[in-house]
């Protein structure tokens, strides 16, 4: 028996617990059982995902994020490049561990952190150095306190627990409140996502009962116990939207009529819409992003604009909380003033040939990417030679010739008009 607690035990409760035997839980934000029941509904991490703007609002944000290159950068006298030698640099950008890959993983960490506040992994050590990361699963995870300290235990899929110290437990907390825990969606927006539940579970009653109000039969006489199964049963045969259009015939002075609330009246369909918009403003969405076209969008036209609004208001701070915990609980000591990780976020145009075109094409001009850095970032073989020299738009000259040569026209400029005044 393990008992489930609201706040830590204090010094006494917690050694007595664990001279008994007794283990216990801390009823954390992004505990399942966190949440709680609205409108008759019940609403945890589970069950608003049922929700099709909660379910695309995280798959967006999360999928988007997994599907940006991770790696690994050093800072180096002439500038930074990627650590390819550098243990993380695998396990971030490529495989955390043998079950899983990069995408997967940092889809379900990124999923965690927007739904329960918080996503946690295994650290998979070798000496003092973490060579892999094993994502935990928020469901099977729990916390208790043994002696003053925090002991994390993992139920496995076939069953077998097992406990994880503190110090192998890699965390990132979404956005937080008190600093140290992420704030859970699920118990904050409980409210939110309740109304938006019960408005589809009463949206899919309504098409179950082909649009219909609660109706009534009333009979003249009371009706013995085996007649009135007999009419219920024959009432139900002809309920429901499949139903719909059969003649009805009513026997015995039988009178139908209606009672409850018209769904056009009930403003159905406007409640619903009104909920894929609440929802989009605690996932920080546009609506459009996830389907939603009612409402246009203030953003600019082109798909480069609308990618920009998004990295920067949607995704910039989840990118930033993973960058930083990454160099916090990762990297050595040793190691944080000369390796850093960092996303690249020019992977958000891929899908967009003509936008990343206008990208590469002012990033050479201006003397900032070399054509052979271009060609590495499209999965190309480099060229060398003059591509892996500098550019700016004047003439396409090398950068470090622009000076040189203009000194050598002016003087040739000025020899040749020495020449002529010689001549003349």
């Amino acid at each position: 028996m393990e008992l489930m607690l609201r706040r830590p035990p204090g010094r006494v409760m917690a050694t007595l617990l664990d001279w008994v035997g007794v283990p216990f839980s801390l009823q954390t934000p992004e505990s399942p059982l966190a949440g709680g029941e609205v409108a008759g509904v019940t609403v945890n991490a589970t069950t608003i995902l049922k929700i099709s703007a909660v379910w695309a609002c995280a798959r967006l944000i999360s999928e988007t994020i997994a599907t940006l290159p991770l790696s690994v950068y050093e800072r180096t006298p002439s500038g930074k490049r990627i650590a390819d030698s550098h243990r993380l640099q695998f396990v971030i950008h490529d495989q955390p561990n043998p079950d899983s890959t990069a995408a997967l993983f940092w889809e379900a960490m990124v999923a965690a952190m927007l739904l329960r506040g918080c996503g946690r992994a295994e650290k998979l050590m070798l000496g003092e150095r973490v060579v892999g990361l094993v994502f935990l699963d928020p469901r099977r995870l729990t916390s208790y306190w043994r002696n003053g300290v925090k002991v994390w235990r993992y139920t496995e899929e076939s069953g077998l627990q097992r406990e994880i110290p503190g110090s192998r437990i890699f965390s990132i907390p979404g956005f937080s409140i008190d600093g140290r825990n992420g704030a859970s969606v699920v118990s904050y927006g409980c409210q939110v996502f309740g109304a938006a539940l019960a408005a589809d579970s009463a949206a899919t009653t309504t098409w179950e009962k082909g649009l219909q109000k609660t109706t009534w039969w009333k009979y003249p006489n009371v009706l013995k116990p085996h007649q009135r199964s007999e009419a219920r049963e024959a009432i139900e045969q002809l309920a429901g939207a499949q139903n719909s259009g059969k003649p009805v015939i009513l026997e015995a002075g039988m009178e139908v009529g209606t009672i409850g609330i018209d769904p056009k009246d009930a403003q159905l369909l406007e409640s619903r819409s009104f909920s894929v918009e609440e929802i989009c403003r605690w996932f920080r969405v546009p609506p459009f992003m996830v389907g939603h076209t009612q409402t246009s969008t203030s953003w600019g036209t082109g798909i480069e604009q609308q990618m920009i609004g998004f990295l920067i208001f949607t995704l910039a701070p989840w990118l930033r909380r993973i960058e930083q915990q990454i160099n916090k609980d990762l990297l050595l000591p040793a190691e944080k003033s000369r390796f850093y990780s960092k996303f690249a976020v020019e992977g958000l145009l891929r899908a967009d040939s003509a936008a990343r075109a206008t990208f590469y094409g002012a990033m050479v001009n201006n003397g900032i990417y070399t054509r052979d850095e271009v060609r590495e970032l499209e999965d190309r073989e480099p060229m060398g030679g003059n591509a892996e020299v500098l550019t700016v738009q004047t003439a396409m000259a090398p950068l470090d010739s622009i000076g040189t040569e203009a000194i050598s026209d002016a003087g040739q400029a000025r020899n040749a008009l020495l020449n002529w005044l010689k001549q003349e």
